[in-house]
């Protein structure tokens, strides 16, 4: 297994070892040890799964006063899969990282809290999970604007099927000030 960090501190991308033979395929998806190891010491309450069509993206999304961790990862299907720091004051704020997860490289992606998420389904249909470090709170959540030029995205669309929530998202300049505070540890 290994963990591979990215741009932004604390995202990390995991590498799990897959076992195959003529049966199929067996692999550990969380394994609170192994995942502390590599630097993943969250504890997670609550696991969600969507599954959605070719061009959609869902995101970018994070929570104000209950910010969410994640460990995300797809069971079928390929995204590019998108973190992005809104942490006011940091060194990469921001700025993002993406990363191709699919049901096919068993890639996961750890997401720390304070950072915006979001995905965009590359193949025909994506079916994806994902654990959270707090409870989902719809009326804590900050939607930034999946298109915003400050952020300048690199995503494999250009009109991408979007929900109503967020076609009406923010940009970063216009969240700013309910954006988390950096706190150097």
């Amino acid at each position: 297994m290994q963990f591979l960090p990215t741009a932004l501190p604390g995202v990390i991308v995991i590498e799990p070892d897959v076992y195959r033979d003529e049966r199929g395929f067996f692999l550990e998806t969380y394994q609170a040890l192994k995942y502390a190891e590599g630097g993943v010491t969250a504890t997670f309450v609550q696991d969600n799964q969507s599954r959605s069509v070719r061009g959609t993206i869902r995101g970018l999304h994070a929570q104000r006063r209950r910010p969410q961790g994640k460990l995300v990862q797809v069971l079928q299907g390929e995204i590019f899969d998108v973190v992005v720091d809104i942490r006011r004051g940091s060194p990469t704020f921001g700025r993002w990282s993406g990363v191709v997860l699919s049901g096919e490289n068993f890639r996961q992606c750890y997401i720390p809290p304070d950072f915006a998420h979001g995905f965009c389904v590359t193949s025909e249909w994506a079916h994806f999970e994902y654990k959270c470090t707090e409870f989902y709170d719809p009326a804590d959540e900050i939607r930034l604007l999946w298109n915003d030029p400050d952020l300048g995205i690199a995503w494999p669309v250009h009109e991408p099927e979007l929900s109503d929530k967020d076609r009406a998202a923010r940009s970063l300049r216009e969240l700013m000030e309910i954006l988390p505070v950096y706190e150097p540890h």
